[in-house]
């Protein structure tokens, strides 16, 4: 009891419908959506095409040997007529047989999308247990199983009964000459086999349905499963956590390594800090080389005095240029701003508190 309970809570947990990845998962591992019906079907129409495609230059050499051999009775040997006419019924079967086997394999594999997968027939002890088995054909699955037959027959007799047609009319056909009763026979079994594939059509697509509908109702997730699948492809949240503060830790040593080298230090003048960098010679524009905010505007501040670095106090600037990416160049709007702080930095000739 405790068992099942723990499976029905297991059930009741599982209210996510299945990611994409769970769905190819299970299709790796050989679950996918089939539906015997649908193969059926394929059969069912294989089989029908092929009987259309042999029957009418079979069928009239079946009648010539068939004629020929009650002509010839007291000449024939009853086994040699027997062999020649089972030879000529299986020549007209060979078609529909293959072209059924061909509709069946084609439904299956369009099904599963060409998945040729071995799991699926590992045995599985759960279908020889016989209480398993008595729990499925008396309990949900078998009265849902006893419904889509009821479904099945019911679709099927409809289909034939307005195929036949006018039952009365049945007798009349007997008067009929051999010629006129064998092309209303095969007219007839012609409107069978079509009314037969419209019935299996209509049976078959309901069913596929219904067996998808079940197929991803048994792989649907629970939160914790989708927490785990995220885990799983995008890595540990704590571990993502941990290895993007080394990064910034790394990003922040390299920075702070490079602000002795800087020209000035701009900042505003307690909350923002911006190192800028400038190779007097050359054609380039001053570049950022460090910046920071608070705690880390105070470290830069300490270094770029410890280094002599001149620390200019320039709020407005400060702050537009603390907007823009490390190691990227300022720029054009600001190089008025820039160029007089550096020109004033260089007139000073010394290092230290600009002012």
């Amino acid at each position: 009891m405790a068992e099942g309970g723990g499976q029905e809570n297991e059930a009741e947990d599982k209210t996510e419908a299945a990611t994409p990845r769970r769905i190819e998962k299970a299709r790796e591992e050989g679950q996918v959506a089939v539906s015997r019906e649908l193969a059926g079907l394929g059969a069912l129409a294989g089989g029908v095409l092929g009987l259309m495609i042999a029957l009418p230059p079979l069928g009239a050499e079946m009648m010539r040997g068939f004629r020929g051999a009650m002509a010839r009775s007291h000449e024939l040997v009853p086994l040699d007529a027997a062999i020649e006419m089972a030879r000529l019924g299986l020549m007209a079967a060979l078609p529909a047989a293959m072209l059924a086997a061909a509709g069946a394999v084609a439904a299956t594999f369009g099904q599963t999308r060409l998945l040729v997968s071995a799991k699926g027939l590992k045995p599985q002890l759960s279908r020889i247990n016989p209480l398993a088995a008595l729990k499925r054909l008396f309990g949900v699955e078998g009265a849902i199983e006893f419904l889509r037959t009821l479904i099945k027959l019911g679709l099927v007799g409809a289909a034939l009964w307005w195929a036949v047609g006018d039952i009365a009319g049945l007798p009349a056909l007997l008067h009929l000459p051999a010629g006129a009763l064998l092309a209303r026979s095969g007219q007839a079994s012609l409107d069978l086999a079509l009314a037969a594939l419209a019935a299996f059509a209509a049976i078959a697509a309901l069913d596929y349905l219904w067996v998808r509908f079940r197929h991803l109702r048994q792989l649907r997730m629970s939160r914790q499963d989708l927490k785990e699948e995220m885990r799983e492809s995008e890595g540990d949240p704590h571990i993502k956590a941990r290895l993007r503060q080394i990064r910034e830790k790394r990003a922040r040593s390299r920075m702070m390594a490079a602000v002795p080298k800087a020209a000035v230090i701009i900042t505003n003048p307690t909350h923002f800090a911006v190192a800028l960098a400038y190779d007097q010679g050359g054609s380039a524009a001053p570049r950022i080389v460090a910046k920071g905010a608070d705690a880390v505007a105070a470290r830069i501040r300490e270094v770029a005095t410890e280094s002599g670095v001149p620390i200019v106090s320039n709020p407005p600037l400060a702050r537009a240029l603390f907007r823009l990416e490390l190691e990227t160049e300022i720029p054009p709007e600001h190089y008025q701003a820039v160029a007089e702080i550096i020109a004033y930095v260089w007139r000073l000739g010394g290092r230290g508190q600009a002012g």
